[in-house]
């Protein structure tokens, strides 16, 4: 799995495990968190919700700016198809391992 797939992989999950709670806690989301640039962010952020992963905020494109801006993070959810997403890299991952674990007993 390539890095970039396994910060969405990361973020879909702590949106996940968010559901429990009221709020986001939109810290888990920084760059920081995620050990990625602040643009890489954006950018995932950005394909994450055109391709209805995820919800509940707005990337606004400026002119001049280079990289889009992220707007109302705090609204920031899972949707369902993020949720199929992350259940069926989970099962993809499983029988990786399990792939990976066969190749070397023989």
């Amino acid at each position: 799995m390539s890095e970039d797939f396994r910060t969405i992989y990361k973020i879909l999950s702590i949106l996940q495990k968010s559901m429990d709670y009221e709020v986001v806690d939109i810290r888990r989301l920084s760059a920081d968190n995620l050990d990625i640039t602040e643009p890489k962010r954006k950018a995932l952020l950005g394909m994450l919700l055109k391709n209805r992963y995820v919800e509940g905020f707005q990337v606004i494109q400026y002119i001049g700016d280079q990289t889009p801006n992220i707007e109302g993070l705090e609204g920031i959810r899972i949707t369902l198809k993020g949720l199929e997403y992350l259940e069926e890299n989970s099962l993809m991952q499983k029988a990786a391992r399990l792939a990976k674990g066969i190749a070397e007993v023989l």
